[in-house]
């Protein structure tokens, strides 16, 4: 376990640096130290482990991770927040590299050197879900990352643990659970934010699962894109725009009559193996 030095609160943190939560990038900064020291908790042991931070702000997370012993790489690109950030290096000196600049734009893998490492991140909401996706729809499985714990808006949350036949069953599900195991791991309520967003948020925790062989990722993204995209419509009619989709529905025996909200993940893998099939042969 790391030091645990003598921390000023978040709130005279956030005061000293004239700190205010900005509406354009997603900020919504979480003081409560004995939430964040259970999200913190939430992958596991982290001491002496890789944590990899994205928005990071005034650093609340931040201190959370490094009072559980890991060693963070933050990306931050609100310069107004380096300063809050210098000083918690100091207070855990050697633990907690800061990079300045924006999440999408880098590459994560390199950042952290090719060693293995956790995702923790209360992540803007403006980026959050494309940042996700880059994540699950990496080329290179397993992936470095050996877990993802990150906050989203309850409603997004929802959409990645849900269940076919539900009405939060679409794209998002079907990517978070083709290669890996979601969970709903704690609901934050919006009382918990400064300022209080206008939606409540979870916490969802994914781990690697094996890789589903003859599956290219970008062909499962564009097949559920399509599929859900118009998923009051049936799959025939869905799927028009895919080349080779509708052959595809045929040669796995899956009805085109059939709406996307119906199919199980397994049946979006097994569509998208044919596809990548016909493309390679």
């Amino acid at each position: 376990m790391a030091n645990t030095p003598d921390l000023p609160p978040l709130r005279e943190v956030i005061a000293r640096h004239g700190l205010s939560a900005s509406k354009a990038l997603g900020q919504n900064f979480l003081l409560d130290e004995q939430l964040l020291a259970r999200i913190a908790a939430i992958p596991g042991d982290l001491s002496g482990a890789r944590a990899l931070e994205v928005g990071p702000g005034p650093g609340g997370l931040t201190r959370a991770l490094l009072r559980a012993g890991a060693c963070v790489t933050a990306i931050e690109m609100d310069t107004r927040c380096l300063p809050a950030l210098a000083e918690l290096g100091e207070a855990f000196p050697g633990q907690l590299r800061v990079i300045e600049g924006d999440a999408m734009t880098l590459d994560h893998a390199a950042l952290m050197q090719g060693e293995p490492f956790h995702v923790v991140s209360n992540l803007p909401y403006n980026v959050g879900t494309a940042l996700f996706t880059n994540w699950l729809e990496s080329a290179v499985w397993p992936p470095l990352w050996r877990s993802l714990t990150l906050m989203f808006q309850r409603e997004v949350a929802d959409r990645i643990v849900a269940q076919p036949g539900t009405t939060a069953y679409g794209r998002l599900a079907v990517l978070a659970q083709w290669r890996s195991t979601a969970k709903l791991a704690l609901k934050v309520h919006r009382s918990a934010f400064t300022p209080p967003p206008k939606v409540m948020s979870a916490i969802v925790h994914l781990t690697p699962a094996a890789a589903s062989e003859g599956v290219a990722p970008a062909t499962l993204s564009r097949l559920t894109a399509a599929a859900f995209g118009q998923r009051r419509k049936m799959l025939r009619q869905s799927l028009k725009s895919v080349p080779g989709a509708l052959e595809a529905l045929q040669t796995v025996g899956v009805e085109e009559t059939r709406r996307a909200e119906t199919l199980s993940v397994a049946e979006f893998v097994n569509l998208a193996r044919a596809l990548t099939k016909v493309k390679r042969d």
